[in-house]
Parts: structure tokens; C-alpha cells; sequence
């Protein structure tokens, strides 16, 4: 019998945003594997086994979702978003480095919707043109890397969505994200607010960065910066906010 491993997207939340392509993937699985939340949302069925886990035991998770498929299961590893974006497929192949064995195994990585660019979808088109993401925790990497790339991303002009900007553990990381941007952006910079993108909890806020609070993101949210150019089209109801793709020499 011959196993897989499926790194899969589920998007972020919405069913409607799962993409024909994994929901395939999850249909045909034995196991799905993941962190806790994420596996949760997939619909138990018979012949399904899921296996939960926490959030800092990425390698141990990858590593035993390709033992199972060498013992000829199906594996989906799932992550929120797409999986290659701060997510599991790194830590996959992570694992497959340190043990060649797993080199031979069918392994197939599946795009899915990131929050970041669902976020953007539902603001406009903040992301229209040059960005770059930054994942805002200092779990994986030291917070001076984070400041940075923070100021050089601000001082290159780019846009910038900001990934986990503020956890009950660490509420003093995105303090500081918005001191940085304070002393390298213009006070009326755009920032959007994004949380709970597609689920019911959606709540999308756009405000200048001189009125930006900490209080305003959480781990659910993510906060999409605009470049100098970043234009906001006032209406009824939420604004839109966009970046011209055309920038004057």
C-alpha cells in the first residue's frame, strides 16, 4: 500500500474559501493531522482518524504525518490560510531534510486563501502593489530580526500585512510594531484592522496610523499596512482602501 502527505490551506474560515482541490485531498485522507483548532475543522467521518496537537510542536507533527504515510496511510496536514505562508509546509520539509527516507514519498503541497490576502479582498486592494507579510511573533525568531525588517520594509515604501500581531503572552510586540512605524511612516498612513476575515466574527476597521491602538489587533486579526500611496475612497459604510499599481518615477 502507497502513502501520501497532503499539505492542505483550509483557508481562512469560510467553507466557501476551502478550494475544490484540498476538500478533494480531505475526502480521500485516513488521518488529518494538525494543530488543534485547525484539525477541528474538519467534519469527522468513518475510516478519519484526526490527530490534534499543539501549537509548538510543528516538526513532531510533520515527522509523524510521514511516518504514517510511510506505513501507507493518506495524510493531510492542515493549516489555516495557505500552508506555505507561516505555516506547516516549511516544517514538512523541514523534517524531510533531516531524514532523506522521506524524500520518496508522495508529497504535495496545496495553496489555499491566506487571511492576509482574504483581508485585503474585503478592504479593496490595499495589496495592489509591491508588499511583503511579517509575521509580528518572536517565538521563532528574536523581536530585533522583526524591527528590521519592520523599518526596512516602512523605509522601502512597501505595503505590509502583519501575521499574529498581539497574543495575551506578548502584548508588548505590536507596541513596539507601532512605535517603528511612528517614526518611519507619515501619521495619516493607512491601517486596516482585519479580524476574523469570513466568519461570523468579521470585523474590518480602517483608521490612520496616528489613531492605530494595540488594542485594536489580537491573534485573530490581521493588520494590513498601506504604502505612502494608499488611497481611501470614502462611501456609505465601510471605505474602500487601495494602492495604484503605477507609481512616478
Amino acid at each position: 500500500m502507497t502513502g501520501w502527505v497532503v499539505i492542505a490551506g483550509l483557508g481562512p474560515g469560510a467553507e466557501a474559501l476551502v478550494t475544490p482541490e484540498v476538500s478533494d485531498a480531505l475526502a480521500q485522507a485516513t488521518d488529518i493531522v494538525g494543530y488543534i483548532p485547525y484539525v477541528r475543522r474538519v467534519t469527522p467521518r468513518p475510516g478519519l482518524t484526526l490527530h490534534e496537537s499543539d501549537n509548538r510542536v510543528e516538526l513532531d507533527r510533520a515527522r509523524h504525518a510521514l511516518e504514517m504515510a510511510q506505513g501507507g496511510k493518506s495524510v493531510v496536514v492542515v493549516s489555516s490560510g495557505d500552508p506555505g505562508v507561516f505555516a506547516m509546509a516549511a516544517a514538512v520539509f523541514e523534517a524531510v531534510e533531516a531524514e532523506p527516507a522521506f524524500a520518496a514519498l508522495d508529497i504535495r503541497v496545496l495553496p489555499g486563501i491566506t487571511a492576509m490576502l482574504a483581508a485585503a479582498a474585503r478592504a479593496g486592494a490595499p495589496l495592489g502593489h509591491d508588499f511583503c507579510a511579517i509575521n509580528l511573533s518572536d517565538n521563532l525568531k528574536p523581536w530585533a530580526l522583526i524591527e528590521k525588517r519592520l523599518r526596512l520594509a516602512a523605509e522601502g515604501d512597501f505595503a505590509m500585512g502583519f501575521y499574529n500581531p498581539r497574543s495575551a503572552s506578548r502584548p508588548e510586540g505590536f507596541v513596539r510594531t507601532l512605535a517603528v512605524l511612528h517614526e518611519t511612516c507619515e501619521p495619516e498612513r493607512v491601517v486596516i484592522f482585519a479580524r476574523a476575515v469570513s466568519t461570523a466574527e468579521e470585523a474590518i476597521r480602517v483608521v490612520a496610523l496616528k489613531d492605530a491602538t494595540p488594542d485594536m489587533a489580537d491573534m485573530r486579526t490581521v493588520v494590513l499596512v498601506g504604502s505612502s500611496r494608499t488611497r481611501v475612497i470614502p462611501r456609505d459604510g465601510a471605505p474602500f482602501v487601495y494602492t495604484p499599481r503605477f507609481t512616478p518615477a
